[in-house]
């Protein structure tokens, strides 16, 4: 009975040598996932910066183009009175005005493309923004999933061992 009792004694204390080793490699692992996590997450709140600086930067140069085709406007209702001869045109002759007329339009134009340009760009950033959304999302689901197979397969090894 006492070899029966000092074999087993001595077959659990080989577990236990392995057992310790085994933790050791899972938090050594744990600490690899949390770190690696933890640079994930930087990385992600770096872009999301560097986007909602994007947006703003798209936003103000929005805000100042709305300024300057509001201007273009003012002055493109003034010369056309000036064209019809409803205002005082001054010493402007009417080729001079038609010029200006055109120059004016050709600038609208430009404004209004950039505009467009802008508001792509703007879209650009959203769909980026959402695109993170998703993505977080799904690492957060596998890290979950990932999370209930390690606790299986811990518990599967549990019974194999013996």
């Amino acid at each position: 009975r006492r070899q029966a009792t000092e074999y087993s004694t001595s077959s659990s204390d080989e577990e236990c040598e392995c057992k310790p080793s085994l933790t050791h490699k899972a938090k050594s692992a744990l600490r690899k996932r949390r770190k690696l996590e933890k640079e994930t997450k930087q990385l992600i709140k770096q872009e999301e910066l560097k986007r909602l600086h994007k947006a703003q930067a798209v936003q103000r140069q929005l805000e100042e183009l709305e300024e300057r085709q509001r201007a273009l406007e003012i002055f493109g209702v003034e010369l056309e009175r000036e064209l019809r001869g409803e205002a005082d045109s001054g010493t402007k002759d009417e080729n001079q005005m038609l010029h200006e007329w055109f120059e004016l339009v050709m600038e609208k134009n430009k404004l209004m493309r950039y505009e467009s340009e802008l508001l792509i760009i703007a879209q650009e950033l959203e769909l980026e923004d959402h695109q993170s959304r998703l993505e977080q999302k799904l690492r957060e689901k596998m890290a979950i999933d990932g999370k209930s197979k390690g606790t299986v397969c811990s518990s599967s090894r549990g019974q194999t061992v013996p």
